[in-house]
């Protein structure tokens, strides 16, 4: 499976942006997918996850409510709707995929893509 995040960019605090992980492979639909973030100088952390049918989401504290998971596995794209964003959102998004287990780990993740910047000014 390759992957390609999209959709970052330069956004005032309090807006929103939705970045998408187009994924290539017949077997897309097989994969949990998740969304991780890097800001510098930090680890890399999870976001969102999201399992195979689309049917369980999973969230970090830090952007439940304000952030949305979802998949279209007829398009094989798993995407992460952004809202009220906060200053400390900026990071380098990346998306992964999964395709045994229920760990939301970086270590467990199978296939990772090129992240996507998102930079949220105050």
């Amino acid at each position: 499976v390759q992957l390609q995040a999209s959709g970052g960019g330069l956004v005032q605090a309090e807006g929103s942006l939705r970045l998408s992980c187009a994924a290539s492979g017949r077997t897309f639909g097989s994969y949990s997918m998740a969304w991780f973030r890097q800001a510098p100088g930090k680890e890399r952390d999870f976001v969102a996850g999201i399992s195979w049918r689309g049917g369980s989401t999973y969230y970090d504290d830090s952007v439940k409510g304000r952030f949305t998971i979802s998949r279209d596995n007829g398009k094989n794209t798993v995407y992460l709707q952004m809202n009220s964003l906060k200053p400390e959102d900026t990071a380098e998004y990346c998306c992964a995929a999964r395709l045994f287990g229920n760990s939301w780990r970086p270590d467990d993740m199978n296939y990772w893509g090129k992240g996507t910047l998102v930079t949220v000014s105050s």
